[in-house]
C-alpha cells in the first residue's frame, strides 16, 4: 500500500486512510453517497505531522487537496482520484480561551460552533455566525475568508484573525500566533493565507479576535414593495442604531413564501403581501432599553411610509424562529430536481433592478425550474439557487452567463464569499484584471513552484 509506505514514519496506521478505507469518505456533505475518489486521506494530529506530510508531498511531487468540514460550495474539495487528501478534523482543539486579550487560539480542525458555544460560556462572542457553523471547520473558514450574517458589524473572516499558523507546500511552518491588534512590522504575511483557498499553505492554527459577548438581541421582518425603500431603511437604522445594528438580510418574495411553506417551524412572520422581506437584527447591552429603542425606530418607520409591515421579535425562541427561516437553505434546495449556486457582489444601489433583470433573463432559460435570491444586502453580497432539470454542461453554462455577465460592467464579483475554487475559475477574469491574475499566479509560483497544493484551484 503506496501510503503506508510514504508516511507510515509519521503518521500511526490509524492515522493513513486508503484502498477500501475510502469507501465511507466523501468530498461534500451534499455528497455523502458519492465515495471519495483519492491516493490516501491522512489525518494528522499537530502542525509538525502536517508539515512531514508536505515534505513528503513536495519531495514525490504528490498533489495535495486539503478537506475541513466539506461545506464549500465551489468545488475546493473534489479530487480526481491520484490526490494525497490531508483531513484536519483531529486538528480539532480549542488551546486557549484568553478572556483578558479577549483571544482564543484553536487548531484549524474546530467546528465553528464549537467555539461559538465555548467563548459564549466565558461571556465573550466570536461574530462569525453563517448556517453551516455547526459542520464548518474554522482552519477552511479562514482559507476561504467566509462571511455571513454579520459582516456588517464586524466583517469578514479576515478583519476576526490576529494570528496564523501555515505549512507551506515544501513543509515550511510560517507561525505568527500573536495575540496583538496592531503589528505594523513589516508584511502582514497571514493575509496570504486567508481567503487563498488553501492553494499557498495549510493552515493549522489561529488566534481568533473575540468580542464581549451582547446581552440584547432584537430582531423584525419588515416589508417593502420598492428596493430603495431598502435602501433607504438601511439607512435609517444603521445611523440611529449607533453601531448596534449587526445583521441585515435581503430575501425576495418567492424565496421566503418558499422558505416559510415547508413546517411550522418555519411559519411566515409577515404574510405573503410583500416583494421584499428584511430580516434586521441589532445586538445591545441592555435588554429593555434596546428592545424599546428597535420598536421606536420601526414605529417611525412606519410612520414615515419607510416601511409597509414589520413584527418584532418578542422573546429570544422568536430570534431563533427568524434566523431559521434565513439559515435554512435546504428548504430550497430539498424541492429542486438539481441545484446550482451562486454567490455574486455589487454595488447595493445596483442589487434592485440587477437582480430583477435576472429574474427575468433566468425565467426565459429552457431548463430552469426555480429562481431563489437572498441575501446580505448589507454589504452587498446576494445568493442565487436556481433548481434545473437536468445537470447538462451547456445549461449550466448558460445559467452561469446570466448570472455573472453584467458584473464587469457595474464593477461586481462573481465571488462574495465562497471563493473560486473550480466551479468559477473560468469567470475569475470578469472581477480581477490581467494584472492583478499575473500576480496571483506569480505568487502561487513562488510558494507552491511544482503546483501540488490544491491543484487546479482558483487558477
Amino acid at each position: 500500500m503506496i501510503a503506508h509506505e510514504f508516511f507510515s514514519h509519521c503518521l500511526k496506521e490509524e492515522q493513513i486512510l486508503e484502498q477500501n478505507a475510502l469507501s465511507h469518505r466523501y468530498h461534500h456533505i451534499w455528497h455523502m453517497d458519492e465515495p471519495l475518489k483519492a491516493l490516501c486521506v491522512l489525518l494528522p494530529e499537530s502542525t509538525e505531522q502536517v508539515s512531514e506530510i508536505m515534505k513528503i508531498c513536495f519531495q514525490e511531487a504528490f498533489p495535495v487537496v486539503v478537506h475541513g468540514g466539506l461545506t464549500n460550495l465551489v468545488g475546493s474539495t473534489e479530487t480526481t482520484g491520484n490526490e494525497v487528501v490531508i483531513s484536519t478534523e483531529r486538528l480539532n482543539k480549542i488551546e486557549e480561551i484568553d478572556t483578558a486579550s479577549r483571544t482564543m487560539t484553536v487548531q484549524a480542525g474546530v467546528i465553528l460552533e464549537h467555539i461559538h458555544e465555548a467563548v459564549n460560556e466565558k461571556g465573550l462572542l466570536f461574530p462569525l455566525n453563517f448556517g453551516a457553523r455547526g459542520s464548518a471547520q474554522i482552519g477552511g473558514v479562514i482559507s476561504t475568508n467566509a462571511g455571513g450574517l454579520r459582516v456588517l458589524k464586524y466583517g469578514m473572516t479576515r478583519q476576526l484573525i490576529l494570528g496564523l499558523e501555515a505549512v507551506l507546500p515544501d513543509g515550511t511552518v510560517i507561525s505568527s500566533m500573536k495575540k496583538i491588534i496592531k503589528d505594523n512590522s513589516g508584511y502582514d504575511l497571514k493575509q496570504l493565507f486567508i481567503g487563498s483557498e488553501g492553494t499557498l499553505g495549510i493552515v493549522t492554527r489561529a488566534v481568533l479576535k473575540l468580542e464581549e459577548a451582547p446581552t440584547s438581541r432584537s430582531a423584525a421582518y419588515i416589508g417593502f414593495n420598492d428596493y430603495n425603500k431598502v435602501v433607504d431603511f438601511l439607512k435609517f437604522m444603521d445611523s440611529n442604531l449607533a453601531g448596534k445594528l449587526s445583521g441585515f438580510e435581503l430575501i425576495w418574495k418567492n424565496s421566503y413564501e418558499q422558505m416559510t411553506s415547508t413546517s411550522a417551524a418555519v411559519k411566515p412572520p409577515l404574510p405573503y403581501d410583500y416583494q421584499y422581506y428584511v430580516l434586521t437584527e441589532a445586538l445591545g447591552s441592555h435588554l429593555t432599553n434596546n428592545q424599546a429603542e428597535f420598536q421606536d425606530l420601526l414605529e417611525k418607520a412606519l410612520e414615515n411610509e419607510m416601511i409597509l409591515d414589520a413584527v418584532m421579535a418578542q422573546s429570544p425562541s422568536d430570534v431563533e424562529w427568524f434566523f431559521r427561516i434565513r439559515e435554512d437553505v435546504n428548504n430550497l434546495v430539498d424541492f429542486m430536481t438539481h441545484d446550482q449556486h451562486f454567490d455574486i457582489s455589487l454595488p447595493i444601489p445596483l442589487i434592485g433592478s440587477y437582480i430583477a433583470a435576472r429574474y427575468k433573463a433566468l425565467a426565459a432559460i429552457k431548463g430552469v425550474q426555480q429562481i431563489y435570491a437572498f441575501g446580505h444586502v448589507a454589504d452587498g453580497n446576494i445568493h442565487f439557487m436556481i433548481g434545473k432539470e437536468n445537470l447538462r454542461v451547456a445549461l449550466k453554462k448558460e445559467i452561469d452567463h446570466c448570472i455573472y455577465d453584467g458584473l464587469q460592467e457595474i464593477g461586481g464579483s462573481v465571488s462574495a464569499e465562497h471563493g473560486i475554487g473550480t466551479h468559477k475559475k473560468a469567470y475569475l477574469e470578469l472581477c480581477r484584471t490581467p494584472e492583478e491574475i499575473a500576480l496571483m499566479r506569480s505568487l502561487k509560483s513562488f510558494m507552491d513552484p511544482k503546483g501540488i497544493l490544491n491543484p487546479g484551484k482558483i487558477f
